[in-house]
């Protein structure tokens, strides 16, 4: 299973997070990786936990002042990025933009969809993988696996139909090992979680929890 964490703009120490990923990362067979903001990247892969961008933009070298380069990211230590976050939603040429941005500088991609018809939207356009997302269970603490567990599975299904070398990642609530384990019980091969490591007190207890299943 893949855990990416997502710090957002959280007020968090992104380094003692990263740190802990780290640390419980070499305990585990599951993949653990984290996403700071973009001034944090270098710092945070410094640390030698995999280190993912939360978004590139789709341009290439040139006049695009306050902008994400992809090629930026990679070379501050990032090996993969998120696209189309739902707090930093594209329109689909964009999102397909960004996709060959990431593609251009080496990076990994994840897509982030709303619903299963998105979600087979979004795998036509040849992302790593996908990120099946709820807005209204993001942050919540309820997992979209117990909430509505058959938008994970419809989720799985409308990627494969698509393209069956992209991998579904489930998130939006997602806090506890069981909700990793109910993840993968509904076919999907990793989860993107924020808030739930974030925001804890202790981010390496927090991820330990997220893994101790698996």
């Amino acid at each position: 299973m893949f855990v990416l964490v997502n710090l957002k703009t959280y007020p968090c120490d992104p380094v003692a997070v990263a740190e802990a990923a780290r640390d419980v990362n070499e305990t585990t067979d599951a993949r653990v990786a984290v996403a700071p903001q973009a001034a944090h990247l270098e710092r945070v892969a410094e640390t030698g936990v995999e280190t993912w961008a939360q978004h590139v933009d789709p341009i290439e070298y040139g006049s695009n002042t306050g902008h994400a380069l992809a090629e930026a990211a990679a070379d501050a230590g990032a090996v993969g990025t998120l696209v189309n976050h739902s707090e930093n939603r594209l329109k689909l040429a964009d999102v397909d933009g960004s996709l060959r941005a990431a593609e251009r500088a080496g990076l990994e991609t994840v897509v982030c969809a709303n619903n299963p018809a998105q979600i087979g939207a979004a795998a036509a356009l040849g992302p790593d993988a996908v990120a099946v997302e709820p807005p209204e269970l993001i942050g919540t603490g309820t997992p979209v696996s117990q909430a509505d567990p058959d938008v994970v599975e419809d989720a799985v299904a409308a990627a494969r139909a698509v393209d069956e070398d992209v991998s579904v990642l489930c998130g939006a609530g997602i806090s506890t090992g069981d909700d990793v384990v109910a993840a993968a019980d509904l076919g999907a091969e990793g989860v993107l979680l924020a808030s739930g490591v974030a925001k804890a007190d202790d981010p390496e207890a927090a991820l330990a929890d997220l893994v101790d299943p698996l």
